[in-house]
């Protein structure tokens, strides 16, 4: 099983991010936004992470097929325990192949000391909790990183069940906004 580690950039520095990679060893950068740029934050655009990154020892790989701000995907989602449309829209292109083609990506680069990274600073904010739900699932450690201190484990949502190898969100009393 593989260690996954996943990062948010929000407004940090360039400097700031590649410290806390470098204070957890990081060796690959694994970017899953959908849109990997920022007009607010050029230094987080994929062609400056690109060029900057490897200057620090880390590589850096764009993964659209993880990326999030998905439509929706299906009329009769089996994921009504997530409220939030973008969270539930999200949860429907789990159960794609194309997801699963991104994920296997991620865990064929983990023996290098792999991170994801989405632009978020708090992954439940995320579509990072989710593919980090799908990872735990699925029996991978995943550790959320936010500087150079000590990194948390990944906790299962409640709602998340596993069915067979797909990981859904039933609806119940007490489903996530």
């Amino acid at each position: 099983m593989a260690t996954i580690y996943t990062i948010g950039h929000s407004t940090r520095s360039l400097q700031e991010l590649i410290e806390a990679l470098q204070a957890h060893a990081i060796g690959v950068l694994a970017d899953i936004r959908a849109f990997p740029m920022s007009s607010r934050l050029p230094w987080f655009n994929r062609e400056s992470l690109e060029r900057e990154l490897p200057r620090a020892g880390i590589a850096y790989i764009w993964i659209p097929a993880l990326g999030g701000r998905r439509k929706k995907q299906m009329e009769r989602s089996p994921n009504l325990g997530l409220r939030n449309n973008s969270f539930r829209n999200y949860a429907d292109y789990m159960l794609s192949r194309s997801f699963r083609a991104g994920i296997a990506e991620v865990l064929e680069l983990a023996t290098r000391n792999i991170a994801i990274m989405c632009a978020e600073r708090v992954y439940f904010h995320c579509h990072r909790m989710l593919v980090a739900d799908w990872l735990a699932a699925h029996g991978h450690t995943v550790l959320h990183m936010d500087a150079g201190g000590p990194a948390r484990a990944h906790r299962l949502t409640a709602e998340a069940v596993l069915q067979g190898d797909d990981v859904v969100y039933p609806e119940s009393s007490s489903s996530i906004k």
